[in-house]
């Protein structure tokens, strides 16, 4: 079986360890120290993926899985709210008519 990290990323991600631990790892945008094991080794692998190492793909977040997989069905089932919506508000009107009728 095959190695899933190449040396590329291990050399990366061993550099970006040693930069937390001696204080000089930084955030990319905010450029505030790394204090966290796991963010030096996502800089790392980030960093390999940049310089073309051999690193596996990043995994997708629930976030984005549950958004595509709404935008399908929320296609198909607006179409049914919209019909449904436009019933009730039939109802309604026909509800309201009948009240101010009574007096």
């Amino acid at each position: 079986m095959a190695a899933r990290y190449g040396k590329k990323s291990r050399k990366k991600v061993k550099k970006a360890m040693h930069e937390m631990k001696r204080g000089k790892l930084r955030s990319g945008r905010s450029g505030k120290k790394v204090k966290s094991r796991k963010q030096a080794i996502a800089i790392g692998l980030s960093e390999a993926r940049r310089s073309g190492g051999k690193v596996p793909r990043k995994k997708s977040s629930k976030k984005s899985r549950k958004s595509s997989s709404s935008r399908k069905s929320s296609s198909r089932k607006s179409s049914t709210k919209r019909s449904s919506s436009r019933k009730s508000t039939k109802k309604r009107s026909s509800s309201r008519k009948s009240k101010s009728k009574k007096p």
